[in-house]
């Protein structure tokens, strides 16, 4: 899933490559993913871009005052092109969704596609005036990258939930999602069992350093690779997470995994467990 780095290189492509030009053409691939009925998706036509900007793991295309919001869920991703095809695609045959056709002086056809691969949908698009208007925007607690220390104690104090699920409760902090969950943790050397209300000062300290270092460094990594290359770029900085089996690069323990219904996530029991496993009930309930 795309999450705040990779939303973030999403965005600052657009404002390097679209905005200024005008919005020519919207095909509608999928009414599925339009989450919104009124303005219409031909109210965008012949507005300018203005600028494109990120709500947490929301993307925004600013079009004079008229708002295209994309969350690109688990699987869906913007591909860019200097020159689309004129037809548009047809519904059923591949993953496009809906493409965005923009304005070129030089007789080109650039804009681009929003995909998603598989058969679980939740690629979603909204055309507003007030971004806010999205109810996933209206519920954002504060951005991750705007967290200090003090701001982040406050957030947990009281909080009985694992550490693992309140880093990644867009309402209570905006951005994270499982896989820089694991990174933080892993960097902080704090469990994804701990109880964010419990965690000392020490542990705090550790943690705000820790998301805003693996937060920032994946950013300045993924701002200017071309939008193909941002899946291999998140891959290829990851120590933990999407690495079961494979050694810690900071101790060289077996990295872990746990896993539920629908997704898993890693750690490393030398630097963050006390060197003991964690308990999968998953696994557990197989073994009975």
């Amino acid at each position: 899933m795309p999450e705040l780095p990779e939303v973030e290189a999403l965005a600052h492509h657009l404002r390097t490559y679209a905005v200024g030009r005008t919005v020519t053409r919207i095909d509608v691939v999928s009414l599925a993913v339009l989450k919104t009925v009124s303005p219409q998706w031909t109210d965008l036509h012949g507005r300018e871009v203005t600028a494109a900007g990120r709500y947490g793991k929301h993307l925004d295309l600013d079009c004079g005052g008229l708002h295209l919001v994309v969350h690109l869920a688990r699987a869906g991703w913007l591909r860019w092109s200097d020159s689309l095809a004129p037809a548009p695609p047809k519904p059923g045959r591949g993953p496009i969704a809906l493409r965005v056709h923009l304005s070129d002086a030089d007789g080109g056809r650039p804009g681009f596609d929003l995909t998603e691969a598989g058969t679980k949908k939740g690629l979603a698009v909204w055309i507003v005036y007030d971004p806010k208007e999205v109810p996933g925007i209206a519920r954002l607690g504060p951005d991750a990258l705007e967290l200090d220390r003090k701001r982040l104690g406050e957030l947990f104090a009281g909080r009985t939930e694992r550490l693992k699920t309140a880093l990644t409760d867009q309402s209570l902090i905006a951005g994270i999602g499982n896989a820089y969950s694991d990174e933080i943790m892993h960097a902080a050397k704090l469990s994804p069992y701990a109880t964010p209300g419990k965690l000392s000062d020490e542990a705090l300290d550790r943690l705000a350093a820790a998301m805003r270092e693996v937060l920032t460094s994946a950013v300045e990594r993924s701002v200017g690779q071309d939008a193909a290359r941002l899946k291999g770029e998140k891959r290829s900085g990851l120590r933990v997470h999407a690495r079961t089996g494979l050694p810690c690069p900071v101790c060289g323990d077996t990295v872990r995994e746990i896993s539920f219904a629908d997704k898993s996530f890693q750690y490393c029991p030398t630097c963050q467990t006390g060197g003991k496993p964690l308990a999968d009930r998953r696994l557990s309930r197989l073994l009975k």
